[in-house]
């Protein structure tokens, strides 16, 4: 499959059976959200959905029994059910296009290895045409596991594999797969792995940062300060709110970092805040009034009296680039040392892409850059009717991953994985909201705003529908 021309991309929601030509011959636009003139609202779902897990917080687990894997081990035949679904033709079928698909399904994050392999597979219910297959191959979470399985997928003839999910493991693959010159679509968030011949799905923080900022400016906010964990990923987020900052025009004031492991970082959220400086100059006006005796005096004392501290803070937007409890924890406190929200607006990432999060008051009025919410909020709803839970985050990612996969194999003659039909400039359309691959490997996303709210999500800008 060739780049796409002009302003139409191939639209990844869209059967075969159903499948509809322009005028022109190309695949016609996906169906568009509501035109957002007036904030969307995106209703929170009512079942708890899974805690996220992000790869800055996963340990490289201990290699698993492999008798407890959900897929395929390099000394294991497939399991019956997957076969049963057929996911792998029976012997004798020809011509057809293998794709492989590596994630961890046993092993401490085998939950989300195998929620994610449930996406894929409704990928390939819906788009899929019948000379398509799709191994499904356990990478036990381990660079390890992840070149065994990648030896089992290039030995069985895969044209393409999705994933692996964790930066180290994408390395582990990334070296195999080059030299049978087959591309890896991987679901990483570490650029440092991306490039000749791997391609990355995952969100990356300084993408959603820049949305972010860059609507922040427009609507008025100078001062920005981060507070961050300290991980590569926060410095990886400090660097992309600088980088932001810089070029939209504004100032950043402040940088904190939390450690991640810690329960109590209330420490380093008061020193943030100037607490104590802040405290102190409350209370030397406090008794400067108190030795006047006059009316005006006593008057501003029964105003102090509903401070906690006095002095205007130097920004006017946090960065808080964390998720699930650890957000729920820092959040808080927040305005317990009196940072004033929505005077100060607070400023998250994907992780914060949960709605469940907003019954943290803290959080209510934040912005974040995400992938337009509608389809998503399909797509959970089918999901949580089949497999009987909500699916996690990167559940869509993999939909997505497989929906190329699927797309790409209908160019005639065959399927076309080049490195040409990856980085078609006019990019794809997804479950996530539009995207395209980079030639240096990183997907570039068209993102929208989202503000957070008690019970839902609401768009406040839009996500573009197609890249200039």
């Amino acid at each position: 499959m060739t780049a796409c021309e002009g302003g139409t991309l191939p639209d990844l929601l869209e059967s075969p059976q159903e499948e509809t030509m322009s005028s022109t011959g190309k695949m016609p636009l996906p169906p568009r959200l509501p035109e957002p003139h007036t904030a969307q609202d995106v209703p929170l779902q009512d079942e708890k959905v899974f805690e996220e897990v992000y790869e800055e917080d996963m340990e490289e687990p201990s290699p698993p029994v492999p008798s407890a894997a959900r897929g395929v081990t390099e000394s294991e035949p497939l399991s019956p059910s997957l076969e049963e679904v057929h996911l792998i033709p029976p012997p004798g079928v020809h011509d057809l296009i293998r794709i492989a698909i590596l994630l961890p399904l046993s092993g401490p994050h085998a939950a989300l290895g195998n929620a994610m392999l449930h996406g894929a597979e409704m990928a390939l219910f819906d788009l899929a045409e019948k000379n398509f297959s799709l191994l499904p191959l356990d990478t036990t979470g381990t660079p390890a596991g992840a070149r065994r399985a990648a030896a089992r997928a290039l030995s069985n003839g895969a044209e393409l594999i999705l994933g692996p999910l964790y930066s180290a493991s994408v390395a582990a693959v990334a070296s195999k797969a080059r030299e049978k010159g087959v591309p890896v679509v991987a679901f990483s968030t570490d650029r440092s792995v991306a490039g000749n011949g791997v391609f990355l799905m995952g969100f990356l923080p300084r993408d959603e940062i820049e949305r972010a900022v860059a609507f922040a400016r427009s609507r008025g906010l100078l001062r920005f300060a981060a507070l961050v964990p300290d991980t590569a990923y926060g410095r990886r987020a400090a660097t992309a709110l600088r980088e932001a900052v810089a070029r939209h025009g504004g100032q950043v004031v402040k940088v904190a970092s939390f450690p991640p492991g810690s329960p109590d970082v209330s420490a380093v959220v008061r020193h943030f805040a100037d607490y104590d400086q802040r405290r102190a100059s409350l209370e030397e006006q406090r008794e400067a009034l108190e030795k006047r005796d006059d009316e005006v005096s006593r008057q501003a004392l029964k105003r102090l009296e509903k401070l906690d501290t006095l002095g205007e803070l130097p920004f006017d937007a946090v960065l808080l680039p964390a998720g699930g409890d650890r957000l729920r924890t820092i959040a808080p406190l927040l305005p317990f040392f009196d940072i004033d929200m929505p005077k100060v607006r607070l400023l998250g990432t994907t992780q914060w892409d949960n709605a469940s999060l907003g019954t943290e008051p803290a959080l209510v009025g934040g912005w974040f850059a995400a992938s337009p919410p509608r389809a998503r909020a399909d797509f959970s709803k089918k999901f949580k009717d089949i497999y009987g839970r909500y699916p996690p985050r990167l559940a869509t990612m993999a939909y997505d991953a497989a929906a190329l996969a699927a797309v790409l194999a209908r160019a005639p003659g065959g399927g076309d994985f080049s490195h040409s039909a990856l980085t078609a400039a006019n990019g794809f359309a997804g479950l996530d909201g539009i995207f395209r691959f980079k030639s240096n490997g990183v997907a570039e996303r068209g993102l929208a705003v989202l503000e957070m709210r008690r019970n839902h999500f609401r768009v406040i800008s839009p996500a573009p529908e197609f890249f200039e």
